[in-house]
């Protein structure tokens, strides 16, 4: 087999392993795996919100993956270690499954939106752009995007400071595509920096020490909580609404 059927086949094994575990380990918070070989066997690194579900009780989770691994998807002797998402707002891959589970649960798509930007800015991103396309209100595709803060769009800069994930999420009127770009102030360069910083990080803190008091066990229950304080959301669509 030549070297270009090797890298495509590789390219595919990758693909075929990361939708895997995007739906065994959905719970966990999955955002992306990091695969190596060593003399040994192959590195695993699965970058999650919520470890103890992968590990499971006694390690009996992280056995089962492994033996799934090896056996489906033909890693050698595969070593697992599991690494915790400390900012899971500022995880792009994270924001997508979590905005799409809102959709899932029948949030209406705006309202999902704008919370999801409202958290990822109070986590302290320096900018971030969320675009929802496919049939939104209608048989008619359209699309809407949706950005707050300073977010470079192209260049090497963007390459280095922006981190996007896209996911798909089904509904009865076809798929609906999520795609997340957030710029992360720890990777800025000094012409992107933003004034009152250091003020933005406190209240970013300062929310983040609320949230954590309500922290769920899952990301289902942290999806749940998220659709609770939605409801209570008023946007301008709303309030037109109201003054009719």
């Amino acid at each position: 087999m030549s070297s270009v059927k090797n890298v495509i086949k590789d390219n595919y094994n990758m693909m075929l392993l990361r939708d895997y575990l995007r739906s065994a380990i959905k719970e966990a918070g999955f955002s992306h795996v990091e695969i190596s070989k060593t003399p040994t066997g192959t590195r695993v690194v699965l970058h999650v919100t919520r470890p103890g579900i992968v590990i499971g009780r006694k390690g009996t989770g992280i056995r089962d993956l492994t033996e799934k691994l090896e056996k489906d998807f033909g890693l050698k002797n595969p070593q697992i270690a599991v690494n915790e998402i400390a900012q899971p707002e500022l995880t792009a891959s994270v924001m997508c499954n979590r905005l799409a589970s809102l959709i899932e649960r029948g949030t209406a798509f705006r309202r999902a939106t704008m919370w999801s930007l409202q958290q990822i800015m109070n986590a302290g991103a320096m900018g971030v752009q969320i675009t929802v396309s496919g049939k939104l209100r209608g048989d008619r595709s359209s699309f809407e995007k949706h950005s707050l803060g300073i977010l470079p769009r192209a260049g090497h800069q963007a390459n280095i400071i922006v981190d996007e994930d896209i996911t798909h999420v089904p509904t009865p009127m076809g798929y609906i595509g999520i795609r997340i770009r957030i710029a992360k102030k720890d990777k800025y360069i000094p012409e992107f920096e933003l004034k009152g910083a250091k003020e933005a990080e406190r209240e970013a803190r300062r929310l983040a020490r609320e949230e954590a008091e309500r922290k769920a066990r899952t990301e289902s229950e942290e999806v749940k909580l998220i659709a609770e304080k939605i409801e209570n959301l008023d946007l301008l669509d709303d309030v037109e609404e109201k003054l009719k």
